[in-house]
């Protein structure tokens, strides 16, 4: 028989517990609304004391007016800071509000982040600052009083920072000339890090190459900032130019690679370097050569003005040397830099420079060739071949026509005026060494030779005429003497009728001279008399004789 027992009941629960864990929550609930309050009154604090310290640390800095137009703190992670707008003036600068001046730096965005105990640190350590768009506009050489406050000061410094970081910066150097556009510089990365006060910044940057068109990757010091003379701040570091496309530049292509050091003053940086361009080409003889080159140069980093001195170039079996400048200038139609040099070649074969600069493949001559010129290269749009310009002297040693027809044709000639017709008529395959000097300006694609000396044994002729560098058309005109009479270069009845004419054309101890022409293209041709140009005949052989008497090409080549 089973029993049943009432089921127990459950002591009533204590009010005095309840209330506890209430108050507990209500704590919990103040704790967390007063963190949240201080949270708030620390950020409401935290931006303005920043953002006086900022404009505090940068007017002490340059002595100078500092406007700052956004500024924005989270607390978060630590203290993060941005902002933007930020404007740094020169000391003598009149109001900006009233005449609308250009700071000197310009900050479109800045960010930052520090531990939150460095608020109420002075002087504020930062790690890093991130910038965007950072503009430093110097002022003219003659105007930079301002720049003097822009070296290391001992006055008070709010915050302390280790290291920058800025990305798309633009140096611009203004001039003092209002008709000339200051110098812009396009740095697309540049990290700087303080390594002590008065020591100079070290920095990593990478600059956008305009023409041709490439990045610049760079390394080195700078400063300390001399504030009395900028320009004779220190700066040294090294350099790589890597895949330069050298078509951004009319009339010449190729893919350039350079290496260098440098080091100087601002105003005076000694840069040694080298270029690789395996594939260079000139738009008018579109041949494709490798050149390589070793450069010393000076450069005048606030105006952007380089001294070569020198640079040796080697292309195929041909090398030269060259000196001058490459220089900032400003045209009514045109600015950019203006390029002269003097043009040394002692090691070279005039086949290379053919290949090099005309497009007719093979070239007409080879041999050694000895060259001096100076070399003009203007500014502009249009291309090099346009804008080049050269005036010098040259001698080919030994040269040797590469056109069959035409070297047959030069043999024959060499023997008829050595008085052998016979032999050049049956076996005129001597191949005979041509001796040509001359002095020449290039000017629109077209070689002018004042004075062309064409020696090969047993005639002598100068010249004047044109040579244009697509190998198309020549026009040369001029005088030949020759070692035989008119009758010798002739047999048979031929000669016999010939001998009364001999006297007519023997002058000053020649055998023959009369007047010539050379005209046509390099695969037709085309040798005659001229008689024509007597006058001008005349003159060349008084500036022939004149030029020889005073070995003017050979003393203008050594």
């Amino acid at each position: 028989m089973v029993t049943m027992q009432p089921s127990p009941q459950r002591a009533p629960r204590k009010p005095g517990r309840r209330r506890l864990w209430e108050w507990i929550g209500i704590v919990a609930f103040i704790c967390l609304a007063l963190a949240a309050g201080m949270v708030r009154f620390v950020i409401a604090r935290a931006q303005p004391i920043l953002r006086a310290r900022v404009i505090e640390t940068l007017s002490n800095r340059f002595e100078s007016k500092v406007e700052l137009e956004s500024f924005r703190v989270s607390m978060l992670n630590g203290i993060e800071v941005s902002g933007g707008g930020l404007k740094v003036f020169g000391k003598d600068d009149p109001n900006p509000y009233e005449s609308g001046i250009q700071p000197l730096i310009l900050i479109h965005e800045f960010r930052f982040q520090t531990a939150l105990r460095s608020l109420f640190r002075s002087p504020m350590h930062v790690d890093t600052v991130y910038v965007k768009g950072l503009e430093l506009n110097l002022p003219p050489k003659g105007n930079r009083g301002e720049m003097r406050n822009m070296g290391a000061r001992t006055g008070k410094m709010s915050i302390y920072v280790d290291k920058f970081v800025c990305e798309d910066t633009r140096l611009v150097i203004n001039t003092a000339n209002p008709g000339k556009p200051p110098l812009e510089f396009a740095i697309s990365s540049l990290k700087m890090k303080d390594i002590g006060s008065g020591q100079p910044l070290e920095f990593n940057a990478t600059l956008v190459n305009p023409k041709p068109v490439g990045d610049i990757q760079s390394n080195g010091l700078f400063g300390p900032f001399q504030q009395d003379s900028p320009r004779d701040t220190p700066v040294q570091g090294d350099y790589s130019f890597s895949h330069a496309d050298l078509s951004t530049i009319k009339g010449i292509a190729g893919t350039l690679s350079s290496t260098g050091e440098y080091s100087g003053t601002l105003g005076n940086i000694v840069v040694s370097g080298r270029t690789d361009t395996p594939d260079f080409q000139i738009a008018s003889s579109g041949h494709k050569l490798p050149l390589h080159t070793e450069f010393h140069a000076i450069v005048d980093g606030t105006s952007g003005d380089t001294y070569l001195k020198p640079v040796k170039a080697s292309f195929l079996h041909s090398s030269f040397t060259a000196r001058g400048s490459v220089v900032r200038v400003v045209r009514p139609n045109s600015h950019g830099h203006e390029i002269e040099l003097d043009v040394v070649l002692d090691r070279a074969l005039i086949e290379d420079l053919l290949k090099l600069g005309v497009r007719t493949d093979p070239p007409v001559m080879t041999g050694a060739v000895q060259m001096t010129t100076k070399l003009s290269l203007a500014p502009g749009e249009a291309t090099v071949a346009e804008r080049l310009k050269l005036a010098g002297t040259f001698h080919v040693l030994e040269g040797h026509l590469t056109n069959e027809k035409v070297q047959r044709k030069l043999d024959s000639l060499s023997l008829r005026s050595r008085g052998k017709p016979k032999q050049a008529r049956e076996n005129p395959d001597e191949n005979v060494p041509v001796d040509l000097q001359g002095a020449f300006t290039l000017k629109d694609g077209i070689l002018s030779f004042s004075l062309l000396h064409f020696l090969v044994p047993g005639t002598h002729v100068d010249m004047t005429g044109d040579y244009t560098l697509d190998g198309r058309e020549f026009d040369f005109h001029g005088k030949a003497r020759l070692d035989a009479k008119v009758s010798q270069m002739t047999t048979g009845w031929k000669s016999i009728l010939l001998k009364p004419v001999d006297r007519f054309f023997s002058k000053d101890g020649a055998g023959t001279e009369v007047p010539v022409r050379i005209t046509g293209t390099e695969s037709e041709p085309h040798f005659g008399l001229d008689f024509g140009h007597k006058d001008e005949h005349e003159n060349i052989g008084k500036n022939a004789g004149a030029g020889r008497s005073a070995r003017s090409v050979d003393g203008a080549r050594q």
